[in-house]
């Protein structure tokens, strides 16, 4: 058997963190994963649960200091970043920590959409803590994987209520005319395709946009109605009213720093912008910004389309439904 892949993993039992766990150890490559976390967790039944998969959980806080980083992560040979927003700038200690320890490859937290600087405040962040990395001389890999598929459901719910599990209000609009392209990842395929680019050497020192479909919101919802037999009612939030909601975000967050709604408001209407009337979202416009193809890389890859992912919700609901009844 070939030598295990160390991995230490910084958030493994989050929403991104726990599906990307499961793509490595479902991965065939040898994957030893160690899952970092802080001590008032050590003993949570997340935790727990990891250990009876054969997860080494390990004390450690991304905002410890850079030294008792660095022993944490000797003999590791990559670390993975799966962080809250609040924590991304943790990232420039644990970068700094790796290089020290001679980690092999980087994956800091992105993990979402690609785009430029100056759109979005959190794609600003990510940028800042690329930059770090490059300073650094750290190997790195940078992989993004889209908007969830199961969140885009969200612009259409169904009245029967089919999809309601994953109904998130603030994801109940198209964006601008819903003709901007986006790309897709399913929950489902996260974990498998991270896992897949991160034995991978061609990706070291690259970024990777992971993607299944490529859709824009119209379609979107002309599947869902497809799939589903219903009607749903669509709710176009014009470029007008985008702008007018950041700015009135952005006065608020000036007026007080600490407002996370006011932040939340700002964040979600750049990303709207961003994928919803710009495109920023798509594989052209990820390869003009370096990204390699997940879909050129791994054309044997396969992953749950929309359509599919709307029917999987569908049955998921009617049976969240039964099991009420029962």
């Amino acid at each position: 058997m070939d030598a295990s892949i160390k991995v230490a993993i910084f958030g493994g039992t989050g929403q991104t963190g726990s599906l990307i766990v499961d793509g490595l150890l479902a991965s065939s490559a040898n994957f030893e994963v160690f899952n970092m976390t802080r001590e008032s967790s050590f003993h949570s039944a997340a935790n727990e649960k990891l250990r009876e998969r054969g997860v080494t959980v390990i004390k450690a806080d991304t905002k410890a200091p850079k030294q008792d980083l660095v022993e944490l992560l000797q003999g590791i040979d990559i670390v993975i970043a799966a962080l809250h927003f609040n924590a991304l700038l943790d990232q420039v200690t644990l970068a700094r920590a790796a290089k020290e320890a001679g980690v092999g490859r980087f994956v800091p937290c992105n993990f979402g959409t690609p785009g430029i600087r100056g759109i979005n405040l959190t794609n600003d962040l990510k940028l800042d803590i690329l930059d770090e990395i490059l300073t650094l001389h750290l190997s790195y890999t940078v992989i993004d994987v889209g908007w969830w598929s199961q969140e885009a459901l969200s612009a259409a719910p169904l009245p029967s209520g089919r999809t309601s599990h994953w109904f998130l209000e603030r994801m109940r609009i198209i964006p601008g005319d819903g003709n901007a392209k986006c790309a897709f990842t399913s929950t489902a395929d996260i974990g498998p395709y991270i896992a897949r680019v991160l034995a991978d050497p061609r990706t070291l020192n690259q970024k990777v946009l992971c993607y299944t479909d490529v859709l824009t919101y119209n379609e979107v919802v002309d599947i869902i109605e497809e799939e589903s037999g219903e009607k749903t009612e669509k709710i176009y939030k014009s470029a007008e009213k985008i702008f007018e909601d950041l700015a009135a975000g952005k006065a608020a967050l000036e007026a007080n720093p600490d407002d996370w709604e006011a932040k939340f408001k700002v964040i979600m209407n750049q990303y709207y912008n961003s994928y919803g009337l710009r495109g920023d979202n798509t594989p052209q416009i990820a390869k003009y910004l370096g990204y390699l193809d997940f879909q050129e890389l791994y054309p044997d890859a396969k992953g749950d389309t929309m359509r599919m992912v709307v029917q999987n919700v569908m049955q998921e609901g009617l049976k969240a439904k039964s099991d009420i009844k029962h």
